[in-house]
């Protein structure tokens, strides 16, 4: 089933469940074959918000000191 198209919180929630779906049943997604559920999930949801022309927030893991 191709992903819907839209920017809304809405359509990319679907398109997620279309591809979380798509991995259950075939072992994949698109091209690609994720080791595990876990993993199956984030890469649908970096496609699902690709697909919507939107990005994670990007937190900040390293603390910078100043001296």
């Amino acid at each position: 089933m191709p992903l819907r198209k839209g920017r809304s919180d809405k359509t990319v929630s679907s398109n997620i469940k279309t591809l979380v779906h798509e991995y259950e049943d075939s072992g994949h997604i698109g091209a690609s074959h994720p080791a595990s559920k876990k993993k199956a999930v984030k890469q649908a949801v970096a496609i699902a918000l690709t697909k919507a022309g939107r990005s994670r927030k990007q937190v900040s893991t390293s603390k910078s000191t100043h001296k």
